[in-house]
């Protein structure tokens, strides 16, 4: 018989069905034998009359989390057992057959509750279990339709989705490379792009004029509960625009999500309210306050753009006490161009940098890029810079520039961190499937981990030993 869908049942009210899925609770009554089975598309309650011996067998013996494959008759619950706020609360399944598909010893994890009470590495070690559990599965199939909405909503704008590659060469991105050691080249080792910063910016020299993904980036960063080594951008790039241009085509986007993934969040403000670095240092001490006008409401969404960024910050590292705040590959506004060209005023340059905001996190940055070499040459030069290994680690860029490159500029969301936001969820790792602890570790794998000592001599290395 073909398996029919829970959610489906319903429609098939004194017919004889089969359904497939997983026992989620079982409550003997002695001569009733109550069953709860789910699948992806929901749940339903099943019972065992002593009248089909077989069947009522087979009950007594599941227990949750074994897999089933269910045969009955979908039949309208009495009066007065109907639970009207439940899928399927009006019917119920009459088992005429139960096979048992595959036994489940003991979870180490009850699924069914929201697991808030369960500490977070049981969690991530048995993670195919913890998804099971109805708010993961809620946040990981929101997240699919986020993610295909905006797939959708940009390729109708004009864009192309390009993938970039995951093995590349070091750039300043402002935190730390995961790096790939090479085995026909030892001692030379690729990169794991921070973001796909360079690649997009080549996109508009090749012509695209208009490229998005949802791009993986790996960041090697100190420890901190919400961050995690691997995560989702939306990125985005656009060719022949200004800023305006940029910020009205991604507060469009955003809205439009809202409107129609999450249509019960409410945004406080249209069109999105913009402030400047200075003024939200000023009033909040934040370039990413937080504007709701009650923050005790979980579906209001206060949106802000954060504008008029300082370029470069003070750096005791670098060799001119220099360093970029967001991003070594933006231009200044136009007023400051001359400063950046003759490398004065530093501290005063502002750049056309842009960040969006919501409830208090940033969750998206972006800026107009310099796309003539020249003016790059000029923010790796206030950096400390040399020319060799300007040339040595950017010369494709400026190669790039002066082949007739077009005023561009663009964006990247934190996929993961709105995401978060939007489901109410207190961090990233609910809204990620397989996700690592704070400080990079996957429990369930047992990563990162050893390498046999044969793959390391392969690959030219050798570990020294912590003194």
């Amino acid at each position: 018989m073909e398996r029919t869908y829970i959610k489906d049942l319903k429609e098939n009210i004194g017919k004889e069905v089969s359904i497939s899925g997983w026992i989620d609770v079982r409550r003997d009554h002695g001569k009733l034998i109550f069953i709860d089975i789910r699948d992806m598309s929901g749940k339903v309650q099943t019972v065992a009359l002593p009248s089909n011996k077989d069947a009522h067998e087979v009950a007594g013996q599941v227990r949750p989390e074994w897999v089933v494959r269910a045969t009955g008759i979908v039949n309208k619950r009495p009066d007065k057992m109907v639970a009207k706020n439940e899928l399927n609360g009006e019917i119920e399944l009459e088992l005429k057959k139960m096979e048992v598909l595959n036994e489940a010893q003991t979870p180490p994890l009850d699924v069914r509750g929201d697991g808030m009470d369960i500490g977070e590495e049981t969690r991530l070690k048995y993670r195919y279990l913890d998804l099971r559990r109805p708010r993961m599965q809620k946040n990981i199939r929101n997240r699919f339709k986020a993610t295909q909405f905006v797939r959708n909503w940009f390729a109708n704008e004009g864009f192309t989705e390009i993938e970039t590659p995951n093995m590349s060469a070091t750039t300043p991105e402002g935190s730390r490379d995961f790096v790939v050691p090479s085995r026909l080249e030892n001692g030379k080792f690729y990169s794991l792009p921070q973001s796909p910063q360079q690649y997009k910016q080549l996109l508009m020299a090749a012509g695209f004029e208009k490229y998005f993904q949802l791009a993986r980036c790996f960041r090697d960063e100190d420890t901190r509960g919400d961050r995690q080594p691997e995560f989702i951008q939306m990125d985005l790039e656009m060719s022949f625009v200004t800023a305006e241009d940029v910020i009205a085509i991604n507060e469009r986007a955003l809205i439009d999500l809202v409107k129609n993934i999450y249509p019960e969040k409410k945004i406080q403000q249209i069109p999105f309210p913009r402030i400047t670095y200075k003024e939200a240092m000023e009033k909040y001490n934040s370039d990413k306050p937080d504007i709701r006008e009650d923050k005790n409401d979980p579906n209001l969404l206060a949106f802000l753009w954060v504008i008029d960024f300082p370029f470069f910050e003070k750096d005791p590292e670098s060799t001119t006490g220099w360093t970029f705040t967001h991003n070594p590959f933006s231009a200044p506004k136009p007023e400051h161009m001359n400063d950046l060209m003759e490398k004065k005023n530093i501290a005063n340059i502002l750049t056309t940098q842009y960040d969006i905001v919501m409830n208090g996190y940033e969750i998206g940055g972006g800026s107009i890029r310099n796309h003539r070499s020249e003016a790059l040459k000029k923010v790796f030069e206030i950096m400390g810079y040399e020319e060799e290994r300007l040339m040595k680690n950017f010369g494709h860029m400026l190669a790039a520039l002066n082949s007739g490159t077009p005023p561009h500029g663009g964006i990247a969301w934190g996929f993961d961190r709105l995401i978060m936001l939007l489901e109410n969820e207190p961090n990233i790792r609910e809204v990620i499937a397989f996700a690592k602890t704070g400080e990079g570790k996957d429990l369930m794998m047992c990563a990162p981990s050893e390498i046999p000592e044969k793959q390391m001599r392969e690959l030219g290395i050798e570990l020294r030993k912590k003194k």
